[in-house]
């Protein structure tokens, strides 16, 4: 199972979380409302969320992240990310939230990656 006890780890995690292309594995690094945020004013979550996920995980290539910055303000952080699947012609880069929850664990609160490019089929 997914867990990250430092926000700095979240956008390892969830690239190694997407490489097992299992959905669960991914959606464990979301708070259960978290929203995920592909096009501009249609917020993502629960079911909608994970489908969306789902969708890029079919691409069934992995994904390579560079983190540019990420900044912690107690429970809260903020992570600037690049991300590619470099095999499908899609990047991006992201711009996150993430909360640590009573438990110690990191998730994303909002996840907007930023994507550039289109998945083949799309």
């Amino acid at each position: 199972m997914t867990s990250v006890h430092d926000a700095t780890d979240m956008p390892h995690a969830f690239a190694r979380a997407f490489n097992t292309f299992d959905p669960d594995e991914v959606e464990r690094l979301y708070e259960p409302e978290g929203l995920l945020v592909l096009a501009a004013g249609e917020p993502l979550t629960g079911a909608a969320r994970a489908a969306a996920n789902a969708g890029l995980l079919a691409l069934g290539k992995p994904m390579t992240v560079e983190p540019r910055a990420v900044y912690v303000s107690g429970d809260i952080a903020l992570l600037i990310v690049d991300w590619t699947i470099a095999d499908a012609g899609v990047s991006g880069t992201a711009t996150d939230v993430a909360r640590r929850g009573p438990d110690g664990c990191w998730r994303y609160v909002i996840d907007h990656p930023g994507v550039s490019g289109q998945p083949v089929g799309r």
